[in-house]
Order: structure tokens, then C-alpha cells, then sequence
């Protein structure tokens, strides 16, 4: 049961894959407890209206493009962080309460590290669509990534406002999870943009070490 590393261009199909078994029955037992005993079914509905997208877009591409054991490692590390983020809202979190006490923090940066995983654990799975499906150049895979998560992030953003302010303003206050930081968009779209950044990096870095 070799595990693909990062640097593979190995890509096994579902029925073959021991690995993408084990990532999507660990995802799936997450997810369920996620809903099971969640503090909040009309926030949870919402938090995961994007992972059912997700997830429909992963399943209905799957015979035509198909990732690496790595990316769809990292993929189901951050749908995990996700979910698990949903089940108590990201501002309630008992992870991000834990690291506020351990480490003497101002509040609960749950949100904070599932915004910067969004960036450092899907990029990789960007790059490898783009040089993999799109055949795309490498300059150009390694910087569309950091360009798409930049934009996404904002874009979610924008989401989340009209989720909040306009079409469930009971559930705007959890939803958005801001805990009084005003400026709590824009340090989400920096870490995410950061995130893709840092990753991007450590792959170049990696790849520039084999190859010599």
C-alpha cells in the first residue's frame, strides 16, 4: 500500500486506491459526528452548504481527473478542520478555547487556522490540477494558486456577508464568527493568501532539492 508522495505523478483510480478509502471513510465519520450533537443545526446546514458543492464537484469529475494520494490527503485534512469548525461554530470552538488558554490568546482562533488551511492545504491539490489536467506551464501553476485562493477567500467573504446581513440574519452573528474584530475579513483573506504562499514555496523548494 505505497503511500504517493508529492513529487509522484501516480494517480489510482477509486476501486485500486486503498488510501482515498481510508481518507473518505475518515471524512465521512467526521462529518457525522460533526452533525451529531452540533450546537447549532441552522449554522451547521450553512457552514456546509459549501463542502455538499465540494464534495458533489470532487465525485462528479472523478473519472475524468483524478488527484494524487497526497492531495486528496490534504483535501480531507481541511474538510475535517471544516467540519469539525461546524459542528460548534468556528467562534465556539473547544480546539480553538483549548489553544486561547494554553497559549494566553486574546480569543478563539479556530476560524484563524481553517482560513490559513485553506490556502497551505489546497494548494498543492491546485497546482497539481493545473499541471496535471490543464497543462498548464509550471510558472503558471505555481502562481495561480496563490492568485485563486486570494480571490476565492475574498469572494467568500462577500458570501458571507449576504448570508449574515441579508438572507439569515438569526444565524449572522455565529455565522460569521468575527468575536468584535472589525477587521476580521481582511485577516482571514492575509492567512488564507499566506497559507497558499507558504506551501507553494515548501513544493518549489522540494522539488528544486530532488531534481539537483
Amino acid at each position: 500500500m505505497a503511500f504517493t508522495i508529492a513529487i509522484s505523478d501516480e494517480r489510482t483510480p477509486l476501486k485500486n486506491n486503498t488510501w482515498l478509502k481510508i481518507f473518505i471513510g475518515f471524512f465521512l465519520i467526521n462529518w457525522i459526528n460533526s452533525y451529531v450533537g452540533n450546537t447549532d443545526t441552522a449554522n451547521w446546514i450553512l457552514e456546509n452548504t459549501l463542502v455538499f458543492l465540494f464534495l458533489g464537484f470532487m465525485i462528479f469529475t472523478y473519472k475524468k481527473f483524478i488527484f494524487s494520494d497526497l492531495s486528496y490527503l490534504l483535501v480531507c485534512i481541511y474538510l475535517c478542520l471544516h467540519v469539525y469548525g461546524s459542528k460548534y461554530t468556528y467562534a465556539e470552538n473547544p480546539f480553538g478555547y483549548w489553544l486561547k488558554d494554553a497559549l494566553d490568546l486574546s480569543r478563539n482562533h479556530y476560524d484563524r487556522i481553517v482560513h490559513f488551511s485553506f490556502g497551505f492545504l489546497l494548494a498543492y491539490p491546485m497546482r497539481e490540477m493545473f499541471l496535471k489536467w490543464l497543462k498548464f506551464p509550471s510558472w503558471v501553476a505555481w502562481t495561480l494558486p496563490i492568485e485563486i485562493t486570494l480571490s476565492v477567500s475574498g469572494f467568500y467573504e462577500l458570501i458571507e456577508w449576504a448570508v449574515a446581513d441579508v438572507f439569515f440574519k438569526a444565524q449572522g452573528d455565529a455565522y460569521l464568527g468575527t468575536q468584535g474584530d472589525i477587521w476580521d475579513a481582511q485577516k482571514d483573506i492575509f492567512l488564507a493568501f499566506s497559507g497558499a504562499i507558504i506551501a507553494t514555496t515548501i513544493v518549489s523548494i522540494i522539488k528544486r532539492m530532488i531534481s539537483k
